[in-house]
């Protein structure tokens, strides 16, 4: 009951959405702990109770995201867990934290699958804009912080030694040859969507949802 309440209020703040994430792969047979570390997202809810998401009425309409993995962080399966925080203009939109469905060999296929990931939820947010009547000015951008999965992206050349990952590989190329996304590397420590794939200490947490979006709404 408490994790399916977190689950629809994660709809709303990012700022949970990996602890829910993680809390709701033990509904099945929780523990004293996991119940313990549900207390503690309930306890920081309450101590921000105003904070939430800022609209900008001067938002741009553009769209751009941020996609990460934390490869083979899940020490019992070494399942990878994905990520992505999309935004129209200045303000989030959408926004996941899930874990892989298999284990990645190495951290270019997590970060891959991420991107694939997070481009088929930009074409679904692409294509309900086009219902609404609104025109992008420019091809929306993923913004990724790994080398190789980056240049995956960029090359012609499909390698015999992904394919496994052939589905996700032609799904990005056709994107990114027609022009509708582009996909650029970017720092690790400018990765918005790092605070959703692991636990981060207490001072990066904060600064990394301050720069997310999330922060303190005074009473209008």
């Amino acid at each position: 009951m408490v994790i399916g309440s977190l689950q629809y209020l994660s709809f709303t703040r990012p700022d949970i959405a990996f602890a829910v994430n993680k809390l709701s792969q033990f509904m099945h047979r929780p523990t004293d702990v996991h119940w313990q570390a549900a207390k503690r997202v309930l306890r920081y809810l309450a101590g921000t109770p105003s904070h939430g998401i800022y609209l900008r009425a001067d938002s741009p309409i553009t769209l751009h995201a941020f996609a990460d993995a934390d490869w083979a962080g899940d020490t019992t399966d070494y399942v990878s867990t994905n990520a992505y925080i999309l935004y129209l203009g200045y303000t989030p939109i959408a926004w996941s934290s899930k874990k892989q469905k298999g284990v990645a060999r190495s951290s270019t296929e997590a970060e891959y699958c991420a991107v694939a990931n997070t481009a088929s939820e930009i074409r679904w947010i692409c294509s309900l804009l086009t219902d609404l009547g609104v025109t992008l000015p420019a091809a929306p951008v993923i913004y990724c912080d790994n080398v190789g999965a980056t240049y995956l992206c960029a090359n012609p050349i499909f390698h015999s030694r992904m394919k496994h990952l052939a589905l996700d590989y032609h799904f990005i190329r056709e994107n990114v040859q027609s022009g509708a996304l582009r996909v650029t590397h970017l720092s690790t420590h400018d990765q918005l969507a790092d605070a959703l794939t692991k636990p981060l200490p207490r001072t990066r947490f904060l600064m990394l949802f301050n720069k997310i979006g999330v922060r303190y709404l005074p009473p209008s």
